[in-house]
């Protein structure tokens, strides 16, 4: 009997041994399903965070090539710049001499300056080139004109306005390369 009582003696201790284990285990299971329930929080979270980032960098891509791509048709638009400026003393020349030409008797001479002038001038607007449309009468902006001098107005209509254009001003595509030299009315 005493190794009968040995044996259930052994068999007693292994079964509350098994079932301290089994509380145990209980006891880890449900700190890990908190765990579980944490770490999966944690990573929902880093997820969500990771998402974020993504997109924000997604979206700084777009707006870089969205910028060179703008930088890049100005830089295309405005290629020829110095050149057209650098001809642009060429065009007050030729208007100059068709003043002049005008006033002579030689029509013959004024019409070959007349298509020479009109032939550069279109090729200068092919490229972009535009002539800035102030006239006498306009009201005066110093962000677009460059004032010359201001001279009393000949009436009180012209009082800060343009009185006279002295030179031209001219645009390429959106940006003004020459500001129109005029005269002001005080």
């Amino acid at each position: 009997m005493s190794k009968k009582n040995k044996v259930d003696g052994k068999y007693e201790s292994i079964s509350e041994e098994q079932a301290n284990i089994e509380v145990e285990n209980e006891q880890d299971e449900a700190v890990n399903e908190e765990g579980a329930e944490s770490l999966e929080a944690q990573l929902k979270h880093d997820l969500t965070n990771e998402k974020d980032k993504f997109l924000r960098l997604f979206a700084e891509f777009e707006n870089y090539k969205k910028r060179t791509s703008k930088e890049r048709m100005d830089l295309f638009k405005t290629a020829g710049q110095e050149v057209i400026v650098s001809l642009l003393p060429v065009l007050d020349d030729f208007e100059r001499a068709l003043k002049e030409l005008a006033k002579s008797d030689d029509k013959e001479m004024f019409k070959g300056v007349e298509l020479i002038n009109g032939k550069l001038r279109e090729t200068l607007k092919s490229k972009g080139m535009e002539e800035d449309g102030t006239k006498q009468g306009d009201t005066f902006d110093a962000e677009i004109h460059d004032a010359i001098t201001q001279i009393p107005a000949p009436n009180k209509k012209l009082k800060g306005k343009i009185i006279d254009v002295v030179e031209r001003g001219y645009k390429l595509g959106d940006r003004i390369i020459r500001h129109p030299k005029v005269v002001v009315g005080n």
